[in-house]
């Protein structure tokens, strides 16, 4: 399958998260999104380097200044289950706009068309790094990583796009 891209309309599924109840819950991405401008950004793994010091602070901290340009919401994607993206989320305390969603199985990272084979590494199925920018349930930009880097991906860059 071929990796969302700028004009697509991103796919709808069920992610989950734990509420402020500490409940999780399901979510359906296009109720998250449908008429409304969010960035959603994919990372390989919960608790790995570049996701915990790099990606996701990035995020947290341009978060005033993407709200000012418009965004709604801040979708963090990770396949892990919802108990893994509790705890990382709650390694953030200074973080009040980034919403961590799991996606366990890997069925919304497949339906993007963005999952990354880390087999060999022991890490299964993951996401590749990403972060898009969606309007409407459009995709108005796609900065996918290639492998294990991060130069497209960032807070910076969706600012960019704005």
């Amino acid at each position: 399958m071929a990796p969302i891209a700028v004009g697509d309309v991103i796919p709808d599924g069920t992610l989950s998260h734990f509420d402020e109840e500490d409940k999780v819950q399901a979510v359906n991405i296009h109720s998250l999104a449908a008429g409304k401008k969010v960035i959603l950004f994919g990372v390989p793994g919960a608790f790995t380097p570049t996701c915990s010091l790099k990606h996701v602070p990035g995020f947290i901290e341009k978060a005033d200044e993407l709200k000012s340009k418009g965004v709604d919401k801040i979708l963090c994607l990770s396949v892990n289950d919802p108990f893994v993206m509790k705890a990382w989320a709650k390694s953030f305390p200074e973080n009040k706009h980034v919403l961590f969603l799991a996606d366990g199985s890997a069925k919304y990272t497949h339906d993007l068309g963005l999952e990354l084979d880390l087999s060999e590494k022991g890490l299964g199925t993951r996401s590749r790094r990403f972060a898009l920018l969606v309007d409407d349930l459009k995709v108005k930009a796609a900065n996918i990583e290639s492998g294990g880097e991060f130069t497209v991906s960032s807070a910076d860059d969706i600012l960019k796009a704005l």
